[in-house]
């Protein structure tokens, strides 16, 4: 056997973190992690052809044109300092991705508040794992994607994966779910639910719009029928009584009514959960997406947890609740994105801490800003932002309502954007710098299970290239901050960050390099030992004795039913809903340039049951408009019969007039502030003649129309 020589990090892409090595050419070989136990999806397989890709940002863009590093960052912090006199601290936005090392994000919080004075920030981790994070800490009084490891799904015998299609999302997270029954909640008969299938398991095949009421009835049925752990609900609960009398009228045949998941089958799931556990046997309750990205998007969660609580499944040993987190950093990323230790702006005692670190008077600090959508609706507008830092980010084809955000966009004074190739959203600023990937930088991920892991480089940077902390300590120091107050170096910027994090809810306090670097697997919080203590071992397992509430006990949180916020009516009678593909990664601003990616999914579809494509005059293959209220999608039709005829589904990689989220609703759910990308209401219609399709970039103050 060969032997995989190169240096061990961790894959670019989802909240797996997959192991690999990277050779001196970039080449990819896969390595033993518990995530992945050396095996990777093909993304990752393919994520060094990126690292030399032609298309590769290497100089600074003013307008489009190349110029010095010296003017790009001079041209940036005028801009800044103009429309600060002007509007005040708050007339900069900063928004940043869920790819950034725990480095970059907590640097760029600290920028943004210090050097900056604005409150006006937020990252895409947003429009992810908000309303499972804000469930999280009303039940638990915590939030950690999965409380648990991995590798403890392994032993499970009954798995609920409540909207997350991992097969095609994350592939290797299916290894550990090789002996598990499945049941999956998804509108669509996908991947992981023919896998459910095949397991002996359940597909429920809710309307979309509709899962929290599938929650709801699935919580009936486990009460009703005497699955409920009540020696559970009693020592490590509170509320049970609130919510055993907010389920009682959700009877499984109204759930039928309302979300077309039948009668038998809601009693079969309640059955394969209940019965599992009553037998000692190991179940899990894991959210994703599909369940989370609503306008009610917290309360659906809030009731998955429910259910996983009655069921008697937190804390347990091989049991619990789960968020299947997926940006590659997005749980370090909400940890340190408001104040570092997942500490709150507005909490005293967290400004002082923190101010305290970073040499600054408390009060200077802003206060709480606007959430990523309303960040993004505000920008141009009288009263919102006149500029905008962008850190890894695409969303004029991420966002909900694309169209809207691009002409937001285009409204700026001054757009800076730093990535490693000409995203969509680069091709429109007026300033483009150009950083470092992955392979080519040290620092910190925080996996979906939470255990901090070193990113290692492998090769140098191409020259021109310089690193977002580079970039940010640039801007400071134009700015007035002193040189030493935001630092280059990862290692230095990180151990600040492990003093900043101290004593809050995600302390990584004892979380050294050294210790990374030595092989520990290490969860947070971890907290420094003190002077003669032995390390602390991290915490890989959270809520084994008590939840994080000062009384100790995770708290049941009554929601109810109300559908999605944009119903379908005669003139848009279908529902749309969007996610991923297995070729592909959030906006595809990086696997749209990977050439095996491309050849496997070169264009975005529309998937369509055969009646409905044609009561719509449309065939197999046809091209289509996907018609909203805010925008029209162009898309070939893919018809498959295992779809619910009220449904079409779309992948939300690609650009120009392909852009799903042309079409997304930005209702926003009033906890999380989470928009509505899984469902809104649409029609179909057939496209003669030239489709008028293209894939340039925008101009700046441009669209592209249906």
């Amino acid at each position: 056997m060969a032997v995989m020589t190169g240096v061990d990090t961790h894959c670019p892409y989802c909240a797996l973190q997959c192991g690999m090595k990277v050779g001196c050419a970039g080449e990819i070989s896969p390595r033993p992690f518990p995530t992945n136990r050396g095996g990777l999806c093909r993304k990752g397989w393919t994520a060094g052809e990126l690292l030399g890709h032609p298309e590769r940002l290497t100089t600074p863009l003013l307008h489009g044109r190349p110029v010095s590093w010296d003017d790009a960052l001079d041209v940036a912090a005028a801009g800044i300092r103009r429309v600060q006199a002007t509007g005040g601290p708050d007339a900069i936005g900063v928004f940043g991705g869920g790819g950034l090392t725990n480095e970059k994000a907590y640097q760029l919080g600290k920028f943004a508040r210090v050097a900056l004075g604005t409150s006006q920030i937020d990252y895409n981790g947003r429009f992810c794992m908000s309303s499972a994070a804000a469930a999280g800490l009303r039940a638990f009084g915590l939030d950690r994607g999965m409380p648990f490891p991995v590798t403890d799904i392994g032993a499970a015998q009954v798995v609920l994966l409540a909207g997350s299609n991992i097969a095609e999302t994350m592939p290797p997270l299916l290894g550990p779910l090789t002996n598990a029954q499945l049941i999956v909640l998804d509108p669509r008969r996908s991947a992981t639910a023919i896998r459910a299938l095949a397991s002996g398991g359940l597909h429920l095949q809710p309307e979309p719009g509709t899962d929290l009421a599938v929650a709801l009835g699935l919580l009936h049925v486990v009460i009703s029928e005497g699955w409920c752990d009540e020696t559970y609900v009693a020592a490590r609960t509170a509320g049970f009584t609130e919510i055993r009398r907010a389920v009682a009228s959700w009877w499984p045949e109204r759930v039928e009514r309302v979300s077309g998941v039948g009668v038998a089958q809601l009693r079969r799931a309640a059955e394969l959960l209940g019965g599992a556990h009553r037998r000692g046997g190991g179940v899990y309750v894991l959210t994703g997406r599909g369940v989370e990205q609503h306008a009610t998007g917290t309360a659906t969660v809030s009731a998955f947890i429910d259910l996983a609580l009655a069921l008697g499944l937190p804390g347990t040993p091989g049991s619990g609740y789960g968020c299947v987190t997926g940006q590659g950093n997005g749980q370090g990323g909400r940890e340190h994105g408001q104040l570092p230790g997942y500490r709150r702006i507005d909490d005293p005692a967290a400004r002082a801490h923190v101010s305290g670190v970073w040499g600054v008077d408390p009060q200077t600090l802003p206060g709480v800003g606007r959430s990523a959508y309303e960040l993004f609706d505000a920008l141009g507008t009288p009263a919102g932002p006149k500029a905008l830092l962008l850190f890894g980010s695409n969303p004029v084809v991420s966002a909900p309502n694309a169209g809207h955000i691009t002409e937001r966009l285009g409204a700026l004074d001054l757009l800076v954007v730093a990535d490693f190739v000409l995203s969509e959203t680069a091709a429109m600023a007026d300033v483009v710098l150009p950083v470092t990937q992955w392979a080519e930088e040290e620092g910190t991920m925080t996996n979906l299970e939470g255990r901090v892991l070193r990113r290692r480089q492998a090769l140098d940077p191409p020259s021109g290239v310089r690193s977002d902390l580079d970039v940010l300590h640039g801007l400071a120091v134009r700015l007035g901050q002193p040189a030493a107050r935001f630092r280059t170096d990862p290692r230095e910027v990180y151990d600040e960050l492990r003093a900043a994090s101290a004593g809050g809810s995600a302390d990584y306090s004892g979380i050294t390099w050294e210790r990374l670097d030595a092989g520990e697997a290490l969860h947070w919080p971890c907290p420094a030992a003190a002077a003669g203590d032995p390390p602390h071992p991290g915490t890989p397992r959270l809520f084994t004795e008590r939840f994080a509430h000062p009384d100790g006990l995770a708290r049941f949180v009554p929601v109810e039913h109300t559908g999605p916020a944009e119903p379908v009516s005669p003139e848009f009678p279908l529902h749309g809903t969007t996610g991923r593909v297995l070729a592909h990664y959030q906006s595809g601003a990086q696997t749209r340039r990977v050439t095996e990616l491309a050849a496997a999914d070169p264009e975005t579809f529309v998937e369509v049951h055969p009646d409905t494509a044609a009561a719509a005059g449309l065939d197999d293959g046809a091209w289509t408009r996907v018609v909203a209220r805010r925008g029209a999608v162009l898309a070939t039709v893919r018809t498959d019969e295992s779809l619910r005829t009220d449904t079409v589904f779309l992948p939300f990689h690609f650009p120009g007039d392909q852009r799903a989220n042309l079409m997304t609703n930005p209702a926003l759910d009033p906890i999380s502030r989470m928009p509505e990308f899984k469902v809104c209401a649409v029609r179909l219609e057939p496209v003669s003649g030239n489709r008028g399709y293209s894939h340039d970039c925008h101009s700046r103050g441009e669209r592209s129309e249906p």
